[in-house]
């Protein structure tokens, strides 16, 4: 069996369904565990769990002042790359040789970037027409040679005649501007798939490889696909950012190449929660873009098409699908496989939908979903014990600890510090609350989380200063709004990331399997 496409326990059997169960529980129950731990221990053991939560304190407040060191780099290097012309840095770029390894077989060619074709796929299910045009607009009016460009706007049978009709307009409008504008139909209901994005963008890249790459004889060496979220509107440059990236890193073929996602598009609009929400996730692809042994591929991304092809192209019965094909290149690959940061932006919508209400539950269901991408710690886990004998064990290894860190501090750290944090103090009794600690125990902590607020302080200059052009019928006081919105921060990190990250962990513990929700798009 492939292992390798496995998306949770029930698709196995035997020892194989029980150590994947197994591993499905570990993330949750490790979250609970602590955090049920910490509360029992606030009535029995109250000094041990103060001296704790300082200690946590201290430590958070250190994380804060990496992050945000890591932030600002982050932000120099965005501000650079969006400054680049990166059409006169292509220009420059000399032939380059190419030594391109797939199944066995050793290729050695030579390129320009000019021999390179741009796939573009773009999955979409119910949008308005105006979302998807701006996104198709927005590639059509980048400078990369329109005869090297391939749009595949993908809609889904399900979506009905409307989808149809408004990728037909689409079409109508901007399709020969390209080399090939194709229009595919995932069809409902096909066995083995889950509703969802990752299904259908599977359906177009093959699609796209029958009816256009094989059918004009498209080099597959020399082919880049570009995966995008349908509201994802291009800077222009991408494209030539994206060879640039290619064509100087050191294992072309061997890498995916991420952008920055800020979600600019309705932000002025959106409500204050989601702004935070929004801005919150940027700060923290950009902080992984220093950090890039932790990088994995994430929403809207780019690939080689030789890789693509050789994994098998991206899980229909996944839910974290734009993590997970950075994951199962990993194992295809023999862990000789990476994330290239590109340090350039894409712009995306925050979540809003037409009452505060429907936003906020709406943004709880995204951020849930997007917590759900805890399901790859088990597949990481299992694979690696079923390749253990194959693979370089550290990098394997470190990438686990990477993930379980990851998703155990999104679910608890947050709740730690905000509400567990005065437990000692309500449940530690009378003898806890007469001793030295008990009392200096709020002013401490109070002293370290103040000095932990200069990353709060950093996120709201840098979020206003990226913020595109006011709309006219907004006053100037709206910048003082933009600014003031992180003095939620605390309560948001709460009730939109450690809430719906440690339900998604809730969930998979208990074998309640998650399928794909659309956010909904409103602008």
């Amino acid at each position: 069996m492939d292992f390798l496409k496995i998306g949770k326990a029930t698709d196995l059997s035997g020892r194989d369904f029980r150590f994947y169960r197994y591993l499905e529980i570990l993330p949750g129950a490790l979250s609970w565990l602590t955090l049920l731990g910490l509360i029992i221990l606030s009535g029995l053991e109250p000094v041990w769990v103060a001296v704790f939560l300082i200690l946590f304190d201290i430590y958070w407040l250190l994380q804060v002042l990496y992050l945000a060191i890591h932030l600002l780099s982050s932000y120099r290097r965005l501000k650079i790359g969006s400054s680049t012309d990166w059409v006169k840095a292509c220009q420059a770029l000399p032939e380059r040789n190419f030594t391109v390894l797939s199944s066995g077989d050793e290729r050695v060619f030579s390129a320009t970037w000019q021999d390179f074709y741009q796939l573009i796929i773009l999955p979409t299910y119910n949008e308005s027409l105006e979302l998807v045009s701006s996104t198709v607009e927005a590639i059509a009016t980048d400078p990369y040679p329109k005869d090297r460009q391939i749009v595949v706007l993908a809609i889904e049978a399900r979506a009905g005649e409307q989808a149809l009709s408004n990728a037909q307009q689409i079409a109508a409008k901007y399709g020969s501007q390209f080399k090939k504008f194709l229009i595919t139909i995932h069809p409902d209901n096909i066995p083995g798939e889950i509703k969802g994005k990752g299904a259908n963008q599977a359906y177009a890249a093959r699609e796209a490889r029958r009816l256009v790459i094989d059918a004009d004889g498209l080099d597959y060496d020399q082919i880049l696909v570009s995966v995008f979220d349908i509201d994802t509107v291009i800077k222009p440059g991408y494209f030539h950012c994206l060879i640039y990236r290619f064509f100087t890193a050191e294992f072309p073929h061997r890498s995916s190449y991420q952008p920055i996602p800020i979600y600019n598009n309705n932000v002025w609009r959106a409500p204050f929660f989601a702004r935070i929400a929004a801005f919150s996730n940027t700060f923290w692809q950009m902080m992984l873009q220093i950090r890039r042994e932790k990088l994995a591929t994430y929403s809207s991304h780019s690939m080689s098409w030789r890789t693509l092809v050789d994994i098998g192209f991206w899980s229909p019965a996944m839910v974290s699908e734009d993590s997970r094909i950075f994951f199962h290149a990993f194992f295809y690959y023999r862990g000789d496989y990476r994330v290239e940061p590109m340090h350039f932006p894409v712009f995306m919508d925050a979540c809003m939908d037409k009452s505060l209400l429907s936003t906020a539950r709406n943004l709880y269901k995204q951020q849930r979903r997007w917590g759900w991408g805890v399901e790859n710690l088990p597949y990481l886990i299992f694979n690696t014990a079923k390749n253990w004998s194959s693979i370089p064990k550290s990098k394997f290894l470190y990438q686990i600890m990477v993930q379980l860190y990851g998703f155990h501090s999104w679910a608890t750290n947050a709740l730690i510090i905000g509400l567990i944090g005065w437990l000692p103090l309500l449940l530690g009794g009378d003898k806890f609350n007469e001793s030295v600690l008990s009392v200096n125990l709020p002013a401490i902590t109070q002293v370290l989380m103040t000095s932990a607020m200069v990353g709060m302080v950093l996120a709201a200059i840098i979020s206003t200063i990226i913020l595109p052009k006011k709309p006219s019928d907004f006053s100037a006081w709206r910048y003082l709004v933009m600014l003031l919105q992180w003095m939620f921060l605390p309560v948001s990190i709460i009730i939109f990331g450690s809430v719906p990250g440690l339900e998604a962990q809730t969930r998979l513990m208990f074998g309640k399997y998650m399928g794909f929700w659309v956010t909904p798009k409103a602008r």
